[in-house]
């Protein structure tokens, strides 16, 4: 019998940077599959001869949203995709931060502005320190940070976002990220390894899109409180099953209380190199999903 067929669904700039791609490919041959990296948008990409395609770095998917988007219902009818297209989609806008909180979920108190919709500094100085970023978007692209006597330079960036269609969404800046932002890995819904980072966006006012998307990594061992918080977030996710990958990243709000910042369910750096059991692990849901998949 041929080994199942597994595509690690990468990018251009994924092919080039991403180095936990070679990893988990070869973690996958150990596991007696075959497996190798394709880009989205290759052409042609016959997906048809994959048993599965797990999502990987596909980092220049919030570019061309619309086009990924479409990928992936095509890619979805011909093979298995991991995560599926629907919590893609899903996933795709933060607007579905605003789901989570709808399901008792603590996140980040989030106004989404739509394009077409009136703002003006009013709707920034109320709230002190505050981030502005679009609800598309992929490692802190477009984003910033602003302090409560920026509030003209604020309005401007999100006028700037709205006036090319794009929706905004304004945060509170939690000045505990100071002490690190916790992303917590999850394989098939089970826990598997934490890391936490240093803040991003360290320069108020300041638009930083070659800014190091993870820096200051340690490993880190989770609260039980943080725990149930990124649980919790999973579990409001619009899926019928447990998600082959999911990371879920965390900050501790005034009350140092966990609230959800983002949920990453496309295409997440799992942090596989700084955890080799991670990655056995990571390797080991594939296989698993694959016998799913065939039973």
């Amino acid at each position: 019998m041929n080994a199942a067929t597994v595509a690690m669904v990468t990018s251009g700039i994924g092919m080039l940077v991403d180095t936990d791609l070679r990893l988990a490919v070869e973690a996958l041959r150990t596991e007696g599959l075959t497996a190798e990296a394709v880009a989205w948008d290759a052409e042609p990409a016959a997906w048809e001869k994959f048993d599965l395609a797990v999502i990987r770095s596909t980092w220049d998917y919030a570019e061309r949203v619309d086009e990924f988007l479409a990928w992936a219902d095509w890619t979805a009818r011909r093979t298995r995709l991991c995560n599926p297209a629907e919590v893609i989609r899903w996933n795709s806008d933060k607007r579905y931060l605003l789901d989570l909180a709808a399901h008792g979920v603590p996140v980040v108190p989030t106004r989404f502005i739509e394009p077409g919709e009136q703002c003006g500094e009013g709707d920034f100085r109320s709230a002190g320190a505050v981030v502005v970023k679009p609800a598309v978007s992929a490692g802190a692209a477009d984003t910033a940070r602003y302090e409560p006597g920026q509030h003209a330079d604020a309005l401007s960036h999100a006028r700037g976002l709205l006036d090319r269609g794009r929706v905004v969404m304004v945060q509170p800046y939690l000045p505990l990220v100071a002490e690190g932002e916790r992303a917590l890995v999850f394989f098939s819904g089970t826990f598997s390894h934490a890391i936490r980072k240093g803040p991003v966006l360290t320069e108020p006012g300041v638009i930083d899109n070659d800014r190091v998307p993870h820096p200051d990594l340690v490993p880190y061992q989770p609260t039980d409180e943080e725990l149930g918080t990124a649980t919790a977030a999973l579990a409001s996710v619009p899926s019928p099953a447990a998600l082959l990958f999911a990371r879920v990243d965390l900050a501790l709000d005034d009350t140092r209380s966990p609230v959800v910042m983002e949920l990453e369910l496309i295409e997440p750096n799992l942090f596989l190199q700084e955890h080799p059991q991670g990655l056995e692990r990571f390797a080991g849901a594939v296989a698993a999903e694959l016998r799913r998949a065939s039973s």
